[in-house]
């Protein structure tokens, strides 16, 4: 739709080809049907939320960052309001209102919107993108062809890597398609006994073996859940981005109390320990965590809830520090592309100029969005990547034929 919009702006005439019922399937879910349009935070900050190839978004941010989103959006008639970590959703919380508004100015710039209307191949005639050859067998040429597919995750919406399968069909390499800001399933079983336990506050960690080395690769505070099949939330999903493709060599640890040191968490311990000395061990438990948490982690220290205060040694109290401090959990696998909100890997962007995103195999091909080997953390920032590199592929797709 950005793209759309920016290339009839820039005096072309064009035709967006939808293969949905409807504009927007992607951005609908947004948000959890909010949209999160973008995020609020500096560019600097803004580049360092870009997990893979943040150099490559310098030109598209140019032609369009989060405050000339939020001024466009706004000038559509969609107030936006800026809630905790600087995500920028509409005043009305409706998904809806930013399709709509989008939707609006499409028409009023004289795009011809064709719905359920699937592409099926490229056409190219001597080194160039002459346009594209249509499902139902029918063709429709043009001077360029902006390809803004999306990825692979929530197949439902229509991104089911048409659009990689056409990028390659045109000569790009397409690095391999991960799931991305996606829960992980964890080696244990004990936390699906914890299913629906949020715990917020807490520090996840993550580190991986090469060899005898050992690297810490994320360490952040923040909100996670416990899950059936292992653990969510938005510490989870950002790790989910930061993982090797294998997770043979990974660890995670969670710190259940990232604000009090060991030394000062062991002298609470010991004070709890003579306040509470004839009860059973875990009254003192509950004091340190929710009930089945607290539980769980006592039998993970080797201990029983049932023993006596008084009888704990200075070993024992020591694992269970341990415990609390460096509670240890081994990823199994990332959940599947159903539930990933974005997707990892793309079109090689060496084989796209930065600064108009046309290919550099085909003459008058051009990506935008997640299509491109291009993924940020979850808060606002992708959906500006998509928004952004759209503006500027209309652009320039445009400027290319005047």
């Amino acid at each position: 739709m950005m793209a759309a919009l920016f290339a009839a702006r820039g005096g072309a005439k064009v035709a967006l080809l939808e293969r949905n019922e409807k504009l927007g399937k992607k951005v609908y879910i947004t948000g959890k049907g909010r949209c999160n349009v973008t995020n609020a935070a500096d560019m600097e900050q803004f580049q360092r939320s870009i997990i893979r190839n943040p150099r490559f978004m310098y030109a598209s941010f140019a032609q369009l960052d989060n405050r000339a989103l939020m001024e466009l959006v706004q000038s559509l008639g969609v107030p936006l309001k800026v809630e905790r970590g600087e995500r920028v959703f509409p005043v009305s919380d409706k998904a809806s209102d930013v399709i709509s508004a989008l939707r609006r100015a499409l028409e009023a710039a004289g795009v011809a919107v064709r719905l359920n209307a699937r592409v099926s191949s490229l056409l190219t005639e001597d080194g160039s993108c002459r346009g594209v050859r249509m499902e139902d067998g029918g063709t429709l040429r043009s001077d360029a062809v902006i390809l803004a597919t999306g990825g692979v995750s929530y197949p439902s919406t229509g991104s089911t890597g048409d659009g990689h399968r056409m990028a390659e069909a045109a000569g790009h390499s397409v690095s391999a398609l991960l799931p991305a800001l996606v829960p992980i399933e964890t080696v244990e079983s004990w936390p699906g006994l914890l299913s629906g336990l949020s715990l917020k506050n807490v520090k996840l960690s993550a580190w991986v073996s090469t060899g005898k080395k050992e690297k810490r690769v994320y360490s952040e505070l923040g909100e996670m859940l416990f899950t059936h099949f292992g653990v969510s939330g938005p510490l989870v999903l950002s790790l989910s981005s930061r993982l090797p493709e294998a997770l043979d060599g990974v660890r995670l640890e969670i710190d259940l109390k990232p604000a009090l040191d060991e030394q000062t968490l062991d002298a609470r311990l010991l004070r709890d320990f003579r306040e509470m000395s004839r009860k059973q061990l875990m009254t003192v438990a509950d004091g340190l965590a929710p009930h089945s948490l607290a539980e769980q982690l006592l039998r993970l220290a080797g201990l029983s809830p049932a023993m006596p205060v008084n009888g704990v040694t200075a070993a024992q109290r020591a694992a269970l520090l341990k415990i609390i401090k460096a509670l240890p959990l081994h990823p199994a696998r990332l959940r599947g592309f159903d539930e990933a909100i974005i997707t990892r890997g793309g079109v090689n962007v060496k084989e796209i100029n930065p600064s108009t995103l046309e290919s550099r195999r085909l003459q008058g091909l051009y990506f935008a969005g997640e299509l491109i080997d291009v993924d940020a953390l979850t808060g606002g920032f992708n959906l500006q990547i998509a928004f952004s590199t759209g503006a500027l592929a209309g652009k320039s797709a445009a400027e290319a034929q005047t």
